[in-house]
């Protein structure tokens, strides 16, 4: 586990390096014993090389060049070859686990650039070690589980092919940590730098799994991914960690962390022991739910499996029959938003029908997503939110971001957004979103109105 920032090499930073003498240190430590280890391969795992919404791309091809000229170095020249049978066999335990990961995104030329955050720690390594092939990982927007198994993937394809490989998860920590940083302050900053270094200096993996999407992103961090996928590549396998350093005196936070395998060990099956726990959490939260996300439920279960829409059913509370309204179904996925459609106003002659027509687009017709897939079912999380009238406002003063949701509008465009939402924290950051939702500029004047919801869960 090693950061990539470009000024930690003499001819970038041109002194500024010396502030992070501490990681500099413990980088060439960490880069003399990958020499030492003489590995055939070296999986570089990037959050600078391409990247996908759903899909991993691994690079294809004979090998590829990059340099540091936009950062003001480019003699630092860099030349590496691939390991060409190690991707092939990769792609293949990747499609037999049915994980979209492959190299058939940016292909030809457009793929032979080799990113900062493949160089960074190649600038180390190449110090003691010159004989090797590279293979080049991406990391995508799929959940951190999906990130974990690709790991998982590149254990068993080093395990068939007898490769003596080192795996290198590149990533940066969180970009939020002074004022004066490249990216201000945010208290989530510090937290997840804190939490990170303990959780990797444990070794404890299967922690990596609970970050939440939303700290993650306002802690503005880079490598948690890589992190994830090198942790599954060390998975049932016993490690030795040895936490090496932590600095962040530029307001970036950056961490090194060095493990070696000296067996097997059962025990450290972090994702299926994630998987459990996250079944028996959502087998309760299915438990739990009310007749109207029952509703929200069979609607996408039934659409998913037939295609079909399904009737109305005839033992629902009076009120879905009785009750016109808008409504909005949100569908969430491990922790991330998987569809979401609904209607400002009632369009359908009664609740119920649609709670049902909203279900079946945001299963399958939010354009934001794919549509959901029968695998998929067991693992969604689903709410339905009723929305009651809306009222014109003077001013923002009078939402609030808990209780109320919002309407913005400007001539024709219009842009509404959910109260309690996960991230937004405040009035004008909820009002900000809307606006970005319906293309209204940040500067622009806006006629407001907030309306009350009822959320079923």
């Amino acid at each position: 586990m090693v950061p990539h920032p470009p000024l930690i090499l003499p001819e970038i930073g041109k002194g500024t390096e010396q502030a992070i003498q501490s990681t500099i240190d413990a980088y060439r430590k960490a880069a003399e014993e990958i020499g030492s280890l003489k590995p055939d391969t070296i999986v570089v795992i990037s959050p600078h090389q391409v990247m996908y919404a759903d899909y991993f791309h691994i690079s294809p091809g004979a090998g590829a060049t990059g340099d540091f000229g936009q950062f003001g170095a480019d003699e630092a020249r860099f030349h590496v070859t691939y390991d060409t049978e190690f991707v092939e066999e990769l792609c293949r335990q990747s499609e037999a686990r049915e994980l979209a990961a492959g190299t058939l995104g940016v292909r030809g030329s457009q793929d032979r650039r080799l990113d900062h955050g493949t160089m960074v720690p190649l600038s180390f390594v190449n110090q003691y070690l010159d004989q090797y092939l590279l293979v080049r990982v991406g990391l995508s927007g799929l959940p951190l589980a999906m990130h974990y198994r690709l790991g998982q993937c590149i254990q068993k394809t080093a395990e068939l092919l007898n490769r003596n490989v080192v795996v290198i998860g590149s990533g940066d920590l969180s970009h939020r940590l002074k004022e004066d940083g490249p990216y201000g302050f945010q208290k989530e900053g510090p937290a997840y730098d804190s939490r990170i270094m303990d959780v990797m200096g444990r070794g404890a993996f299967g922690e990596l799994l609970e970050f939440s999407e939303d700290f993650c992103e306002k802690a503005g961090e880079c490598g948690h991914r890589s992190f994830t996928i090198m942790a599954g590549a060390l998975d049932r396998l016993a490690v030795k960690g040895d936490m090496r350093s932590y600095e962040g005196p530029f307001g970036v936070g950056y961490g090194i962390c060095t493990y070696q395998v000296s067996g097997m060990d059962p025990e450290r099956d972090f994702l299926g022991q994630y998987e459990r726990k996250e079944q028996k959490r959502l087998a309760a939260l299915r438990a739990g739910e009310d007749a109207y996300v029952r509703l929200a439920r069979m609607t996408i279960h039934t659409y998913v499996t037939t295609g079909k829409i399904p009737s109305t059913p005839e033992d629902l509370p009076p009120d879905l029959y009785r009750h016109r309204a808008g409504a909005f179904v949100s569908i969430r996925e491990d922790g991330r938003l998987r569809g979401c459609i609904g209607t400002i106003q009632a369009v359908q002659d009664c609740l119920a029908e649609e709670i049902i027509c909203n279900a079946v687009s945001a299963c399958s017709r939010d354009p934001r997503f794919s549509p959901i897939e029968p695998k998929e079912l067991d693992r969604l999380v689903i709410s339905v939110d009723v929305l009651g009238e809306a009222e014109p406002i003077d001013s923002p003063e009078q939402l609030d971001v808990k209780r109320y949701g919002v309407i913005v509008t400007s001539g024709t465009r219009r842009g509404l957004l959910l109260p309690d939402l996960e991230g937004v924290d405040d009035v004008w950051q909820q009002i900000a979103i809307a606006k970005q939702k319906a293309g209204i500029g940040a500067d622009e004047a806006v006629e407001l109105e907030r309306f009350p919801v009822i959320r079923h869960k």
